[in-house]
């Protein structure tokens, strides 16, 4: 299964070097000396300071020098990094960021000629707010989930901000377990693979000028998690389920296959597209794993009857009724023997292209599957039903290649 981050994760790795090539190539053509003219230009005037979270605008008058090429800041943005950011004299405005604190910093401005000439030095105090990466960390929140930790947080400004998460071992050395990075207003999600006895964890936050926040160190015991044995899957067919159609039969969805045939409703039904079957056990589930159909002989990902708008209802009844369940509901509705376990999205293609439009990448998300949680406090459950209330297309069927359960069944 791929991971949704992994796409922010290459995004953020990938900026910064082309930030860099663009830099070095601005670099060279500033430095680069095409006059002969070696003029000290004047200083810039009028100074004036917009402060925002993180950064400055600096705003200013240009010198009447016809030799300007460029103005340049110069400043520190913590005790280890000096940082230098350069504005054409078609602009009367610089912006210096990525500083570690809200508190007052120098910056030193110059103006600069064709003939890489500096004026005087200019002194300007900024006084940033508090940095994008300062305002998440007090909004992290960890806690123990099934088979790992469970993290939250909030991004307000949008930028691209990292967790990092450490595991210490019993000497008190910390190494690093997990990177999660994001530039959404929200973080959610799971961190897994550990066995369900104490251990002890650390995370901090971090941004894209290589500050750090402290680090907070916790102990927790994450559940019991195991994959459900889908040989123990079977049919539990209600009068309101949908229709099945062109053969793609309803154990499709757990017979161990992303590829070939899925379930499929009938074309011509209507919403919800219901599915409903048992797991031969009682199981507090954790989450699940759905495949959608991708681009085959036509473009089917992010399209045509896949899901888009989905939720899961679950019975712990020995033999549950049949009731109609309705395109959307509450998670924790519950309708006669039948509680929603949870309301579901499937994700806009990773790329950021229209749906229509998508690329062979977005197409591999789609073949790796999608891991959705379900709600810590949903109850154990004997049946499942699928309801899907929107698809990729709005038409009136659906099609699912396959599923994979986890929780507990203890």
């Amino acid at each position: 299964m791929k991971k949704i981050n992994n796409y922010w994760l290459s995004i953020l790795i990938t900026l910064p070097i082309l930030a860099l090539l663009g830099a070095c190539q601005k670099t060279e053509d500033y430095n680069k000396p095409i006059s002969s003219d070696l003029t000290k230009p004047d200083m810039v005037t009028n100074i004036k300071v917009d402060n925002f979270n993180g950064g400055a605008n600096i705003t200013y008058t240009l010198p009447n020098s016809k030799n300007l090429l460029y103005v340049m800041a110069q400043y520190k943005i913590n005790n280890n990094i000096t940082r230098e950011t350069k504005s054409s004299y078609y602009s009367d405005t610089i912006t210096v960021e990525g500083f570690a604190k809200k508190q007052a910093y120098e910056v030193t401005l110059y103006a600069v000629s064709r003939a890489n000439v500096k004026s005087d030095p200019v002194i300007v105090k900024v006084n940033p707010d508090t940095p994008p990466y300062l305002l998440m960390k007090p909004t992290v929140n960890v806690q123990a989930a099934f088979g790992g930790l469970k993290i939250t947080g909030k991004n307000p400004l949008k930028k691209s901000l990292g967790i990092i998460m450490l595991k210490v071992d019993q000497t008190n050395f910390s190494d690093v377990v997990d990177q999660y990075y994001s530039n959404k207003d929200s973080v959610n999600y799971s961190l897994r693979g550990y066995p369900p006895v104490n251990q002890k964890f650390g995370y901090y936050v971090t941004d894209s000028y290589g500050n750090l926040s402290d680090t907070t160190f916790f102990s927790a015991t994450p559940f019991f998690e195991t994959v459900l044995d889908k040989n123990k899957f079977f049919v539990y067919n209600l009068s309101t389920d949908s229709r099945i159609g062109y053969g793609w039969d309803l154990p499709n969805l757990w017979n161990g296959k992303t590829d070939g045939n899925g379930w499929h409703s009938s074309p011509d039904g209507s919403l919800p597209v219901v599915a409903t079957f048992g797991l031969g056990i009682s199981a507090k589930l954790s989450r699940f794993i759905l495949w959608e159909r991708p681009d085959g002989d036509e473009k089917f990902a992010f399209g045509h009857g896949n899901p888009k708008l989905f939720s899961l209802w679950g019975s712990d009844k020995a033999q549950p009724a049949d009731v109609q369940l309705p395109k959307t509901a509450p998670e924790g509705t519950v309708l006669g023997d039948w509680i929603n376990l949870g309301n579901f999205n499937y994700p806009d293609p990773p790329s950021g292209l229209k749906p229509i439009a998508h690329n062979a990448a977005d197409n591999d998300f789609v073949k790796a599957g999608v891991n959705f949680d379900v709600p810590l406090m949903s109850p154990k459950v004997r049946y499942l039903r699928l309801s899907v209330g929107t698809t990729w297309s709005n038409g009136n069927f659906a099609h699912v290649m396959e599923m994979t359960f986890y929780g507990d069944s203890k």
